[in-house]
């Protein structure tokens, strides 16, 4: 098993995101499923909670295994299910920052979605880059955060989940991801998707 490096989960973050805005054959966009969400709801705060729920319910694996061929090319030697974890719950995320009227395009935009991964660290990570969770980050504001603030950002993110997906997370998510039943484990080493969701609600105001 080779070692999960910084670099390599920067690549299956970008490789996830774009999965996640573009689509993998068989499953929606996150725009899409936005739009689904959204045109079921009265108002735009269920619709993220009936999202989150869902999730938690491991409803948005089943249209995961058509799209596993998908996975097969993945850029990178990184471990399946930490790839397809890592795919669904960025796709919940921009999912939720769609929602909320942000532009999935923007790098700025991506970026926080990624921080959202973190759960519960996104406070500190922020912190550290003097920015707060919430009023900072509305659609306008987030797009004039310079460049070297995205980029420390970034690299905070993938040293923690460097730390969170090390060999104990690999193990957990062995137990936690049978692929061939389809279903992903909900609880990623500790952070649950249940976390990274109520994150994604509190950044993207």
């Amino acid at each position: 098993m080779s070692a999960i490096t910084e670099g390599k989960i920067t690549q299956v973050l970008d490789w996830s995101y774009e999965k996640a805005v573009n689509g993998l054959p068989g499953t929606d966009t996150a725009a899409d499923l936005a739009e689904s969400y959204l045109s079921k709801h009265s108002d735009v705060e269920k619709a993220i909670d009936s999202l989150i729920r869902w999730q938690n319910a491991k409803g948005a694996t089943s249209g995961f295994l058509t799209g596993l061929g998908g996975l097969i090319t993945l850029p990178v030697a990184i471990p399946a299910n930490i790839a397809s974890v890592m795919y669904v719950q960025i796709r919940m995320i921009a999912t939720i920052a769609h929602m909320r009227g942000y532009d999935l395009k923007d790098d700025q935009v991506k970026t926080f979605v990624f921080v959202c991964l973190t759960g519960q660290a996104a406070t500190d990570i922020l912190k550290q880059s003097g920015l707060k969770l919430g009023a900072a980050l509305a659609t306008q504001a987030i797009k004039k955060i310079p460049g070297e603030v995205i980029k420390s950002i970034n690299k905070a993110v993938g040293i923690r989940l460097v730390t969170k997906f090390g060999e104990k997370g690999i193990i957990n998510l062995g137990k936690a991801v049978p692929l061939v039943g389809g279903l992903i484990g909900g609880a990623v080493d500790g952070v649950g998707t249940n976390i990274i969701g109520n994150t994604a609600k509190k950044l993207f105001v």
